[in-house]
């Protein structure tokens, strides 16, 4: 029997072949993998080109590119027409093929990586020899992953791989083949052409980080993905703390953290089924905490709160007296990691910037048969260019908050309406089908707040019934989109309530 062992993961693959040496596979090899089985490993193997009877050429571009490799690979054992051609042609059959690839994600991931540094390092004879392996599984066993070593050298061992043993590892083979050449297909993709538009072909292939107990409802099973290249972000938090992550946890959890991430000063955000129902800006952050947390005291029993700075023990202590299922944040400082570790349930994540593949790069919605692709709602706005289209104009301070208003308005769910005074969510209503309900439950929520307070809609007002309401609510000022057909009726409205109003051009649904 054969076996031929090509790889640029080095990780345990000496012991794997010394394994199968003892057990009298012949071993052939290639380049550095060659190096370190003889020299290291101490083991006779045969380079390939002592097999095809050709050297490697173009600077090891092609080696294993040969018919005596792939005929080989491919002859179907139980055919004894490809069994006798291959006697015909002096090629012996190999039976088993250990190979993975050039590390073309790492290399992409590099700063400042040059095209010509990720085309060399786009494998060709790798991903060859594993498609042949594998497509001719019953025949010939494949392995990509050192994880697979030990038990398949102990399934050797006992007496073979059985069919289902060889179907495994070629469904593994074909999807680490698969997964490069996505990675491949979308780092040359999103180099070229218009940034702005979609490409004609998304290319999604997906590892799974965990399992979890179950998705949103215990009927539905859940798993955790992530894509080659992707880092950072919370698919790739460090968890300090707590009980293992359910499905929601992690909706909440990346709510939480994209929410803080679109605030350049220190904000915190304290979130519930998605939606914000706390949000502060303030230079301490223990002081935004509290203020998040005050906007909205009920809901917040029970979610998840999120920083985009690190969390100091006072914020910590602040935090102590309510239930919180996750805190997401850049850091903790020692002393408040080490008081919120004494709540044994919490899950304290260390959250760090995403760095998406280019698939993970697109904002993807599911539909029954297809799947919707658009780009994330990140585009960069200047409150100078926002056209104010009222009798009154709004104060430096009622322009702070509507800036303020408007960022977080987008990451709340449509028909969307947030109340604002100091840079904190005071009010919100969300997911409504109308928008009038939306204005009557953030004037709930807010209370005596919403007096001298701002508001902002997520798109523009259809009827002058909501600066109605929200002037009753003592609203002082307001950002929408504008570009209703009634436009005129609302800005009459809103003159005759003697509320600022600024229209900003852009619409945010979230739905």
């Amino acid at each position: 029997m054969k076996a031929l062992l090509s790889v640029y993961d080095k990780t345990g693959v000496v012991e794997f072949a010394k394994k199968l040496n003892g057990l009298g596979m012949e071993l052939i090899s290639t380049g550095g993998t060659h190096r370190t089985l003889s020299q290291e490993g101490n083991l006779p193997v045969k380079q390939v080109s002592e097999v095809t009877g050709s050297p490697e050429i173009l600077d090891g571009r092609v080696k294993t590119l040969h018919p005596v490799i792939h005929a080989g690979l491919l002859a179907r054992r139980d055919l004894p027409a490809h069994m006798q051609e291959l006697a015909r042609q002096g090629i012996d059959a190999i039976d088993l093929v250990v190979v993975n690839l050039y590390p073309f994600v790492a290399t992409i991931s590099k700063p400042n990586v040059t095209l010509d540094d990720a085309l060399e390092n786009i494998d060709i004879g790798g991903p060859t020899m594993l498609r042949a392996a594998a497509k001719n599984f019953p025949s010939v066993a494949v392995v990509v992953d050192p994880a697979d070593y030990d038990w398949v050298a102990a399934k050797l061992a006992e007496g073979g791989l059985g069919l289902e043993d060889r179907r495994k590892l070629a469904a593994k083979a074909f999807a680490h083949v698969s997964q490069y050449d996505t990675a491949v297909a979308g780092y040359l993709a999103a180099g070229s052409g218009d940034k702005a538009a979609l490409p004609e072909t998304v290319n999604i292939s997906l590892t799974r980080l965990a399992e979890l107990r179950y998705g949103e409802n215990p009927h539905q099973p859940g798993g955790l993905y992530t894509a080659p290249g992707a880092a950072g972000g919370v698919a790739h938090a460090q968890q300090l703390n707590g009980r293992e992550l359910s499905f929601n946890n992690l909706l909440d959890a990346d709510a939480a953290w994209t929410t803080v991430c679109d605030f350049s000063e220190p904000t915190v955000t304290v979130i519930k089924h998605t939606n914000p129902c706390g949000l502060s800006s303030h230079s301490d952050v223990a002081e935004a905490y509290r203020r998040a947390f005050d906007g909205d005291t009920v809901s917040a029993f029970g979610g998840i709160v999120g920083f985009n700075r690190p969390v100091t023990l006072a914020a910590a202590e602040a935090m102590g007296p309510v239930f919180y299922e996750v805190v997401v944040a850049p850091g903790y400082e020692p002393e408040a990691l080490e008081l919120l570790k004494k709540k044994r349930n919490l899950r304290v994540l260390a959250v760090q910037p995403a760095q998406d593949s280019p698939s993970l790069a697109y904002d993807l919605r599911p539909v029954t048969g297809g799947m919707l692709v658009q780009h994330p709602d990140a585009i960069q706005e200047d409150p100078s260019t926002w056209k104010t289209v009222t009798n009154r104009k709004p104060t430096a301070a009622q322009m702070a908050d509507l800036a303020f208003a408007w960022k977080t308005v987008k990451h709340i769910k449509s028909n969307a309406i947030v109340m604002v005074k100091d840079r904190t969510l005071v009010g919100m209503g969300a997911g409504q089908p109308n928008r009038v309900v939306s204005v009557h439950l953030s004037q709930r929520a807010a209370g005596d707040k919403a007096h001298n307070s701002v508001l902002a809609s997520d798109a523009f007002f259809p009827f002058p019934d909501n600066i109605e309401l929200a002037a009753q609510a003592g609203v002082a000022a307001i950002v929408q989109p504008g570009g209703s057909i009634r436009d005129e009726e609302i800005i009459a409205a809103a003159n005759q309530h003697n509320l600022a109003m600024v229209f900003t051009g852009v619409r945010h649904f979230r739905h």
